[in-house]
Order: structure tokens, then C-alpha cells, then sequence
């Protein structure tokens, strides 16, 4: 298999929850039915924060050097996101603090060895923060706010530049059909994972989830 052919299986795989991901009522889940700038911005921010702890933990217990340089890339790479982030908060949210963890991230911390790691962190987690983009930048859009906007635009260009990198990975890291086997799993339940979190948020927030797919 190459990384055309995994991307394309993966997406076929989990294109219904991919596409609830990238459906609107996905800011109602973010920000329990109240899609305002700051908790849009916060719901982001705690986003960005959760995957920088994640990918530094990685980059530091990493044992496949190749791997290890990526999950650092990445981990800096979501560093400065969340600063730009935070950055774009608005006045009445200075100060705030970015909360970590979450179902998502609890999965991705308990993968091992460079295959599920980068499977899951850069390529499951990379789909799914690619359609949590598409709806923050449409946000921004659809409020008329450019800079904010241009920002999610940035961070959708990085993010999805991060997931080809994660597939490119993965074709020197893959040695055996089993090993493209055990990716695949891994990366789609990735996907499942973030998907029942959505759901489980919008139930949360009193939002019925077969009303608004």
C-alpha cells in the first residue's frame, strides 16, 4: 500500500463521521451550544494546547529517530498555534488558561511505537482537526471577521501539510501488510474516537445529534 491508497481507504472508511465533523453543528459541541468569538477561540486554544503536551511527550520517548524528529516538528508547530490562538482572544478573555486532555488525546496517549503514533497523532487526528478548521475559519468568515479568518486559514494550510508529512512517514515506517493493517485500525478509530466525543457534546449541550446531521 502507499500513502495515496491508506489516505483514500481511511476516508472511506470513516467518510460519514468525517463529514458530521465538518458539518456546522460541530461548533455546538465545541462550545455547549454557545458559538460565541471567545469560546470558539477558547474551544481552539484548548485544541492546540492538548496536541502540543501530546506530540512533546512523544517527540520525548520516541525510539524511531525519524518519528521522534516529526512528533517535535509537530509539537512546535502546535505550540505556536495555540499562541497564535491565544493571541486572538478577545479583550474580555485575557488570561486564559488552555485546558488539556480530553477522550481524543487520552487515546492518543496511550498508543506505543512509531507506527500507531503516527498513524493516529498525524494522520487520524490530522483528518479530524482539518474539518474542526474548515468550521472555525467558516465561523470567522461567516462573522466577517478576515484576520481571524486568515488565521484558521493558516492553521488548516499547517495542520493539513503536517498529515501528508504523517502519510509520507508512514510508507518508510510500514514494512508489512500487517503494519499498513495496524495503521489503518488505528487511524480510523482515531476518527471514531473524535466522532463519539462530538456526539457525546452535543447530547451534553442538550443538542439531540440525529437532529443536526
Amino acid at each position: 500500500m502507499d500513502c495515496a491508497a491508506f489516505r483514500k481507504r481511511v476516508t472511506a472508511a470513516k467518510r460519514t463521521e468525517l463529514d458530521r465533523l465538518g458539518s456546522a453543528s460541530l461548533l455546538a459541541a465545541l462550545t455547549d451550544a454557545d458559538p460565541t468569538t471567545r469560546r470558539v477561540l477558547e474551544a481552539a486554544a484548548d485544541s492546540e494546547h492538548a496536541a502540543h503536551t501530546t506530540f512533546s511527550r512523544w517527540a520525548a520517548d520516541g525510539d524511531d529517530e525519524r518519528a521522534r524528529q516529526a512528533f517535535e516538528d509537530v509539537a512546535d508547530r502546535e505550540r505556536a498555534h495555540r499562541r497564535r490562538v491565544l493571541g486572538a482572544l478577545p479583550a474580555s478573555a485575557s488570561g486564559y488558561e488552555p485546558h488539556d486532555g480530553g477522550p481524543l488525546h487520552e487515546y492518543l496517549r496511550g498508543r506505543e511505537g512509531a507506527i500507531l503514533r503516527v498513524a493516529t497523532g498525524m494522520v487520524g487526528r490530522g483528518l479530524v482537526a482539518d474539518r474542526t478548521h474548515s468550521q472555525l475559519l467558516s465561523f470567522f468568515v461567516d462573522a466577517g471577521d478576515s484576520e481571524r479568518a486568515d488565521l484558521f486559514r493558516d492553521l488548516r494550510e499547517e495542520t493539513a501539510a503536517g498529515t501528508d508529512r504523517g502519510l509520507d512517514l508512514l510508507t518508510t515506517l510500514c514494512e508489512t501488510d500487517g503494519d499498513w493493517a495496524d495503521a489503518r485500525a488505528v487511524a480510523e478509530y482515531t476518527i471514531q474516537v473524535a466522532y463519539d466525543d462530538y456526539v457525546d457534546a452535543l447530547r451534553e449541550a442538550g443538542v439531540d445529534p440525529a437532529a443536526v446531521h
